[in-house]
């Protein structure tokens, strides 16, 4: 019998995704929980498993479409009757009318749909949902701090007869080993690999178990195929790529414009962009000051042997003045809730971090910010730099926070008015550390000198509280000891 899968619900409130890869073709064998396709959503890369055991019939959707919730995507040939739907008393769960001809989930297991991309389709021991590792694969690089579970140990026979689907945008970077096995890495880095037009079967890794990271496609490729922007706030911090060069000859006519649909990470942006602009009266205060002090403090830590390890960076200083700040003026972290007709008092700071990645503008957050040391928001700091590099930043850190900070001294800008995240209060604007004649102890002196800018919604902060918030982080960057008068 044909059944057909549809784009499932993938949470997040995200309604559409686009397909960016098939990992089978028509013909196909696949067993339960075999990963099919890749697809991107306005937040992420993901993988989908198939929720059935059967035969390929027909892909519905070519890489590149943008399909909906609900829509066809791919039918199998499944062999054998109607699973039963509901378990009953006389009707052990798990039994089957007939046994099914091709491979089938392991025994005891009965078949359902995946309802959440990332886990499998089918219901596992104890009802505990699993995530499927890959062959050969005891341990699987991802986010920091997330442990991935064993898999079971099944084995499928490995399809050879027929070659994955390509197409013209996706090449060889979706081929697959004579061995049946492709080679293991994230949704990410095989984006990447397509992006430089790099075959991951030829490139050996270097990460746990042989896992193909970041870095062993980029030293595989042409070094010119990456750009990285070095940030002067934070020198190291990569904030994005360059495509490669795919202009035409010179001997060739160059075309007079270049159409690109909008979708993912852009339309996500746009869409809350304007959301946020015309709905927010937005206003925007700016403060110049001195950090030298600041800066000193963080090259001292350098030194200290109890630090060494800690990476405490001007950001992840701003990010605790901050914290210190929210806590004088509450104001600043609130929500405008129209539809209660009330005003959201947080408790607790998430902390956003604007960031431009491969992928687009992202805003994730730092659960409960406001209870970490200055070592420990470093630590998250680099982390949230660590996955939105590699493009695994999780849909659920980009939703819930309560305050931003944006990072535009990185560009080399020195002040802005930035749009304030749909439904927070306020966004602070770090711009760029420079070098500048300032006056220091009745004198003239070259200083250490940062424009700070706190735009906010004026109908939930007024001025002088945005002020008052705004000058308390300038104070303990111009004074790092005021903290301790702050706690």
């Amino acid at each position: 019998m044909i059944k057909v899968f549809r784009l499932p619900d993938l949470g997040e409130g995200l309604t559409e995704s686009e397909i960016v890869a098939w990992r089978v073709a028509p013909g196909d064998t696949v067993t339960l929980n075999q990963l099919i396709a890749e697809v991107e959503t306005a937040k992420a890369v993901v993988e989908l498993p198939s929720p059935f055991a059967g035969v390929v019939a027909e892909l519905h959707q070519q890489p590149g479409t943008t399909v909906h919730v609900g829509d066809p995507i791919v039918s199998f040939e499944v062999a054998g009757a109607e699973p039963p739907s509901v378990p009953s008393a006389a009707s052990p769960a798990g039994a089957a009318s007939a046994p099914p001809a091709g491979p089938t989930a392991p025994a005891g297991e009965p078949e359902r749909l995946a309802v959440l991309v990332g886990y499998g389709a089918a219901a596992e021991r104890g009802g505990r949902p699993q995530r499927r590792a890959r062959a050969g694969a005891t341990d699987t690089p991802g986010r920091a701090g997330v442990s991935t579970p064993a898999a079971r140990s099944t084995s499928a026979p490995a399809s050879t007869s027929t070659p994955a689907l390509t197409s013209a945008a996706s090449p060889a970077a979706r081929e697959v080993p004579a061995t049946g096995e492709r080679p293991r890495s994230t949704p990410p880095v095989r984006a990447l690999a397509r992006t430089l037009g790099v075959d991951l079967t030829q490139v050996t890794g270097t990460g746990p178990t042989g896992f193909i990271i970041r870095e062993d496609v980029a030293a595989y490729a042409a070094p010119a195929a990456l750009g990285v922007c070095h940030t002067p706030n934070e020198p190291g911090l990569e904030l994005g790529r360059a495509e490669p060069d795919d202009r035409p000859p010179a001997s060739e006519p160059r075309a007079r414009e270049t159409r690109s649909p909008i979708r993912s990470v852009r339309k996500q942006t746009a869409a809350a962009m304007v959301q946020s602009a015309f709905t927010a009266p937005h206003a925007t205060e700016f403060l110049t000051v001195d950090v030298t002090p600041t800066i000193e403090l963080i090259d001292a830590l350098k030194r200290d042997r109890g630090f060494a390890d800690a990476r405490i960076g001007v950001l992840a200083v701003v990010a605790k003045a901050l914290c210190l700040a929210v806590a004088r003026t509450p104001e600043v972290n609130t929500r405008w809730d129209e539809a209660a007709g009330e005003i959201v008092q947080f408790h607790y700071v998430n902390l956003g971090i604007a960031a431009a990645t491969p992928r687009g503008l992202i805003v994730p957050n730092i659960p409960d910010a406001d209870r970490l040391a200055l070592a420990d928001l470093a630590a998250a700091l680099a982390a949230l730099t660590s996955a939105g590099r590699a493009g695994a930043t999780s849909p659920a850190a980009l939703h819930g926070g309560t305050i931003s900070i944006t990072n535009i001294g990185s560009f080399g800008i020195d002040a802005g008015t930035p749009i304030l995240p749909p439904g927070e209060a306020v966004i602070l604007a770090l711009g760029a550390i420079a070098l500048r004649p300032w006056e220091y102890r009745g004198e003239v002196a070259l200083r250490q000198v940062v424009t700070l800018s706190v735009a906010f919604d004026h109908r939930l902060v007024d001025g002088e509280q945005a002020a008052r918030f705004l000058t308390d982080v300038a104070g303990i960057l111009a004074n790092p000891a005021r903290a301790l008068a702050l706690l």
